[in-house]
């Protein structure tokens, strides 16, 4: 793989910000749009115009005044600070309901994420082809990373067997983990977790639910201000 150019360390917040910038202005390129405005940009993704331009600026991108951002370069800046200039072969950790569900996930090939292995402890499941992907014995992960150059890893198994997922995606090399599972993982400094808890997301839009109910009891509905969905990050 070679090596991501990185100029600056960019902020967490904006680089969780920056993948919502790239669906969009892909979105705007594809509608033959050449040129956007960050004021433009910046409501689209439901964040205010300067946060836009401070973000970008982080890519060392300036828009021209009168003119705005560039689509295709912005696109172009945006893949290359993402590490997108190249693909990241993937390998899942659980082939039960939700790990077929992502290995069957175009968005994942098609955004350049291939799922190159997926791994489970049932044998009744060894072999089974799930989206072109061959499930393999757990045993087999610290191959199959080496084989495919892997280093980011998803965990998509229960609760209880996600720290042990952790700990042999770690010990086989993975650098990166994306865990679907409700618990938090403990693993070495240097390693980035990203979790994804549906429960979580659900709680948080029920609280916004609970607003929206209130305000309509009050007669105040347009009060609530709506959330962005592009706004929502893990």
């Amino acid at each position: 793989m070679p090596p991501h150019r990185t100029r600056r360390r960019i902020p967490d917040a904006t680089v969780a910000r920056l993948p919502i910038y790239l669906q969009i202005l892909a979105e705007q390129s594809a509608g033959g749009v050449d040129n956007i405005s960050s004021e433009g940009l910046a409501d689209l993704a439901g964040v205010n115009a300067a946060k836009v331009r401070k973000d970008l600026s982080y890519l060392g991108s300036y828009g021209t005044r009168g003119v705005g951002y560039d689509v295709d370069h912005l696109v172009y800046q945006i893949r290359r600070e993402l590490g997108l200039d190249h693909d990241w072969p993937v390998v899942i950790v659980g082939a039960g309901n939700l790990g077929q569900a992502l290995a069957g996930y175009g968005g994942f090939n098609d955004r350049g994420f291939p799922v190159a292995g997926i791994v489970d402890i049932d044998p009744g499941k060894f072999d089974s082809v799930v989206a072109g992907a061959r499930v393999r014995p757990l045993e087999e992960l610290a191959q199959i990373v080496a084989a495919k150059g892997i280093s980011i890893g998803v965990i998509a198994t229960p609760p209880t067997a996600a720290q042990d997922a952790a700990d042999r995606l770690v010990k086989a090399g993975v650098t990166s983990i994306l865990n679907f599972a409700p618990i938090v993982l403990s693993v070495p400094v240097g390693i980035v977790v990203r979790k994804v808890d549906l429960a979580v997301e659900l709680q948080i839009l029920s609280y916004h639910e609970q607003r929206r109910s209130v305000a309509d009891q009050n007669g105040q509905l347009h009060a609530v201000p709506a959330e962005r969905g592009r706004g929502a990050t893990a």
